[in-house]
């Protein structure tokens, strides 16, 4: 048994049915005796489209603000693509990227990857040896280190 990560743009989850063959793809891998973490993008063009949203709000928008709400079309694909897998009779769980480990700098809109913290994954995949559990993670991550504590920026 091996472990597979997977990642889908938004192309490959734009819509239902993409959902679907993405889901039937994680399964698939499940089933040939695989550990999965997928990590998933806002479906089709939803991050294009809230970036214009935003700017027809204000011609700059806050980094933060802006990065809160690019978050928001990842969520969605998570939870989607978690009801797609599920449908097909395995169990998926949706983290953040702090909720998977991953921890970056507070540089919004170019924050880089200073702490992988695999964990939570490793125990959720521990869990998910003897049943059918795939876990999905977004893309984005916004979470900085400030004396030795991780809060969300």
């Amino acid at each position: 048994m091996g472990l597979i990560v997977q990642k889908y743009g938004g192309s490959s989850v734009a819509d239902a049915e993409g959902m679907k063959r993405v889901a039937n793809r994680i399964v698939a891998a499940k089933r040939d005796g695989n550990q999965v973490v997928v990590v998933v993008s806002a479906m089709g063009d939803t991050t294009d489209e809230l970036i214009d949203l935003a700017k027809q709000i204000t011609p700059i928008p806050s980094g933060r603000e802006l990065d809160m709400l690019l978050t928001a079309g990842e969520r969605i694909s998570m939870a989607l693509l978690a009801m797609a897998i599920t449908n097909l009779g395995h169990e998926a769980r949706s983290f953040t990227g702090s909720q998977a480990g991953v921890i970056t700098t507070s540089a919004h809109g170019r924050a880089r990857i200073i702490d992988v913290t695999p964990g939570r994954i490793q125990e959720a995949l521990g869990r998910g040896c003897n049943c059918n559990r795939c876990w999905l993670s977004r893309n984005f991550t916004r979470y900085k280190r400030c004396n030795n504590s991780w809060s969300r920026r």
